[in-house]
């Protein structure tokens, strides 16, 4: 059995309220495999935001321990971790994040930028992944000038440019209406088919639908984790 790419046991997350402890993650147990397409469901205060920036290494436990593919990243500093977050994990959050004055190309380009690649490489890579993602025509414009829908694929090739271990998109389709929802979602299908790991974080059952394995958070602990029978294509 291949070692998996997230191996988490007994994560607890603590946050102090003034003279109050609260105990938002209560000792989580999970193993995702490479190439799995998971669901993190939950209603508002479940943990699942808190569990979602621990596995993208913008957030470090209270306790347990956390091996990002074959990686101890739960005792890291914050410049190790962001070395990790760069390398190993592409994000997609629902309000884009995009530099509003930069064009499609230098906004999926920034990433290798932080890497260290130089700017040939940078726009070769990112024009390759644009393409894959349908804007070969819209790498000159800004965010702006896009519809949402162009606006998320920006920042899905953005989250892909450095080849990351993990797609890690938080409500991606909160902005986005029905018909564009179900155009970026056949797109992570795709990302997910050409060999990504691809973990989303949504409340809606109809996001939730498409994946392959959905695991259920409430009060802080993993309610349920079940593969998906027959995920939407």
């Amino acid at each position: 059995m291949s070692q998996p790419i997230i191996d988490i046991k007994g994560i607890t997350r603590d946050f102090q309220m003034g003279s109050e402890t609260v105990n938002v993650l209560k000792g989580i147990d999970l193993s995702i495999n490479k190439g799995e397409y998971v669901a993190l469901m939950g209603p508002s205060g479940s943990g699942k935001s808190t569990l979602m920036n621990l596995l993208g290494c913008l957030d470090t436990p209270t306790a347990g321990t956390y091996i990002l593919n074959g990686k101890p990243v739960s005792q890291m500093r914050d410049d190790e971790l962001a070395g990790i977050r760069n390398k190993e994990i592409g994000f997609v959050f629902q309000t884009f994040n995009l530099l509003p004055r930069t064009t499609a190309l230098d906004n999926v380009a920034l990433p290798m930028v932080y890497a260290g690649y130089k700017k040939p490489e940078r726009h070769a890579r990112a024009s390759k992944v644009l393409t894959q993602v349908g804007l070969s025509d819209r790498m000159d414009h800004k965010p702006n000038q896009l519809s949402g829908g162009q606006r998320q694929r920006v920042a899905v090739a953005r989250a892909l440019v450095n080849h990351p271990s993990i797609i890690l998109a938080d409500e991606p389709t909160g902005n986005l209406d029905s018909k564009t929802s179900v155009e970026i979602m056949k797109l992570f299908g795709d990302i997910h088919a050409n060999g990504n790991t691809v973990i989303l974080v949504t409340h809606e059952e109809d996001i939730a639908a498409y994946a392959h394995r959905v695991i259920r958070l409430r009060d802080g602990v993993i309610e349920s984790d079940n593969v998906n029978p027959d995920p939407h294509k």
